[in-house]
C-alpha cells in the first residue's frame, strides 16, 4: 500500500508538473509541433480622430506679396535665390484655435540666411487669410511649440559677427482674446567668443492687430 501510495503520488505530481509546462506563454516546448493562435491586430487610424484642425498648404510666397503689413525691407528680399527657391520657411500648426492650421512664415536673406520678419496667417472666413502677428527685426525666426508661438531673436553687440551673437531673446506668446500676448521671456547670454561686444537688447515690437484679410492663393 505505500508504495502504491508512492508511486501514485509521482504520477499526480508529474501530471501537475506537465500541465504547468504546457500552459502560459513564456514556458518553453521540448518537443511537439507549436499551436497555432489567432491574434488580434490592431488598424492605426490614418487620419487624425477629428479634433484637430485641417491642413491646407498655402503659397506662402503670394500671401506676402498680397500682404500690405509685409515692410519694403522684407518685400525686396521676396526673390528667389538660387532657379526658384524663394528664402521662406513656412509651418502648420493650431496656434489660434481656428478650424483650419494657421501659417507661421519665416523670411530670410539670401546671403545669410538671416531671418528679416516672421508673421502668423490665420485662415478667416471664406477661405482668406489675415495676418494676426508681424515682427521684422534682424536674427529673428518663429516657431510653433505645443500650440504656442515661440519667437527667437540672436542679440549681436555693436562688434559682434554674425556667426557669434552675444546672446538670444525668446519671447513665448499666446492666442487670448483675438490677438497674441507674451506669456514668457528667456533671455541668453552667450559665451564672449569675440572681444569687446556690448550685447545691447533688441526692442522686439508689440503684435499687430489683425488687419484685412490678403486673399489665398488660387495655386
Amino acid at each position: 500500500m505505500a508504495a502504491s501510495g508512492t508511486a501514485l503520488a509521482g504520477l499526480v505530481a508529474f501530471g501537475l508538473f506537465g500541465a504547468g509546462c504546457s500552459t502560459g506563454g513564456t514556458g518553453t516546448r521540448d518537443e511537439g509541433p507549436a499551436v497555432s493562435r489567432p491574434v488580434a491586430r490592431i488598424t492605426p487610424q490614418a487620419t487624425p480622430s477629428g479634433t484637430a484642425p485641417a491642413t491646407k498648404r498655402v503659397n506662402a510666397v503670394a500671401l506676402l506679396k498680397g500682404d500690405p503689413k509685409v515692410g519694403e525691407r522684407v518685400r525686396s528680399a521676396l526673390r528667389p535665390c538660387a532657379g526658384d527657391a524663394y528664402p521662406v520657411d513656412t509651418s502648420y500648426g493650431s496656434l489660434t484655435g481656428g478650424r483650419a492650421t494657421d501659417v507661421v512664415v519665416n523670411v530670410m536673406s539670401c546671403a545669410d540666411s538671416v531671418g528679416i520678419g516672421t508673421y502668423v496667417y490665420r485662415a478667416g472666413e471664406g477661405g482668406a487669410y489675415e495676418n494676426v502677428f508681424a515682427v521684422e527685426v534682424p536674427a529673428v525666426y518663429g516657431t510653433i511649440d505645443r500650440g504656442d508661438l515661440v519667437v527667437t531673436t540672436q542679440v549681436y553687440g555693436s562688434k559682434d559677427p554674425l556667426a557669434y551673437p552675444s546672446g538670444s531673446e525668446v519671447v513665448t506668446y499666446r492666442w487670448a482674446d483675438g490677438r497674441f500676448s507674451e506669456h514668457d521671456r528667456v533671455h541668453n547670454d552667450f559665451s564672449r567668443a569675440v572681444e569687446g561686444t556690448d550685447g545691447e537688447l533688441p526692442v522686439q515690437p508689440e503684435p499687430v492687430e489683425p488687419a484685412e484679410s490678403a486673399e489665398p492663393s488660387r495655386n
